[in-house]
């Protein structure tokens, strides 16, 4: 059997259908989201800080340095976006779009290492039995930056699904557990009359959804950065566009997909005729790459698999 390998190559600007236009709008409204969480955080953070000192809360001071890491996250953010948007050069082919990737891991890291700050701060004060003193600053405060935090994460949200960046998306999640943080610790402000211990038990809570944030972003980013199999949906359109190219069974089969940033590559194989003539194969390659291109923002590299049985 012989193996043929078409690899064809377009301009960077159109890889994966998306023009400079469109591009330059996504950088946008990525840059935004990041300077607005980074302003939004900035603020609540010294005012959940103040409110902590006050009360003498571990829990809401917890808090409070959890929204300042989501202040260097967007930070980080702003810097990822602004590499990935580069475009490819002679040492980077395939463009810079895994520097947002890997601000993401960075971002994990960072709520990994707030967790562990925290859960061992908040076992230290049920050993000493410290009751904290909340007050009406400290409910309003909180209620604050619940609603606050939230109306972030959903911005966020809104540009990580215009702009497909994990970055964005992660934070999101970010803003979402500092808004569940801050649900905890409310519950626990009404509990204190009742229970000395609420509030080290709560800063442990809180110290667990931070982890678990960060388990979850760093659970799905590491499967993209490592590889993986394309989605049943992904190979299922791709199915379609050949049947519409070629009215026989191409038998498409081997799917790999990598992504970078914007751009996205896939290889897969199909089989021909070992009697077609080799301008006859090119034309139905050439047109399956270029359908797959326009429809689905995927660079293809199309390998043809010969076959006697046609």
């Amino acid at each position: 059997m012989r193996v043929i390998l078409f690899n064809f190559v377009v301009n960077h600007n159109n890889i994966m259908g998306i023009t400079p236009d469109s591009k330059t709008q996504i950088f946008k409204l990525g840059m935004l989201e990041g300077w607005l969480s980074a302003a939004g955080n900035v603020v609540l953070f010294a005012i959940k800080l103040w409110a902590g000192l006050v009360s003498s809360s571990i829990a809401l001071v917890a808090d409070a340095w959890h929204t300042l890491s989501d202040t260097i996250s967007s930070v980080i953010i702003l810097i990822g976006i602004k590499i990935a948007s580069k475009p490819a050069d002679k040492q980077h082919p395939y463009g810079h779009g895994r520097a947002e990737l890997m601000a993401t891991f960075i971002i994990a890291i960072m709520l990994a290492l707030v967790g562990i700050h925290f859960i061992t701060n908040s076992f230290e004060r049920l050993e000493t039995k410290e009751r904290a003193n909340f007050g009406p600053i400290a409910i309003i405060v909180t209620m604050v930056s619940i609603i606050v935090k939230e109306a972030m994460s959903q911005y966020a949200f809104w540009v990580a699904r215009k702009t497909n960046a994990d970055s964005i998306r992660a934070d999101g999640w970010h803003h979402r557990s500092d808004a569940i943080s801050s649900v905890i610790i409310l519950v626990g402000i009404f509990s204190q009359e009742y229970l000395w211990w609420i509030d080290g038990v709560l800063g442990i809570l809180v110290s667990l959804v931070i982890f678990y944030s960060a388990y979850t972003i760093f659970r799905k980013n590491i499967n993209e950065f490592l590889g993986t199999e394309p989605e049943p949906e992904i190979v299922n359109e791709v199915k379609k566009i050949a049947r519409e190219v070629y009215p026989h069974n191409l038998r498409l089969h081997h799917f790999h997909i990598h992504q970078y940033g914007f751009h996205k590559e896939m290889t897969f194989h199909i089989v021909l005729p070992k009697d077609m003539k080799l301008d006859r194969a090119g034309k139905i390659t050439n047109t399956l790459f270029q359908d797959i291109k326009e429809k689905m923002d995927i660079l293809a590299t199309i390998h043809i698999d010969t076959d006697s049985k046609y």
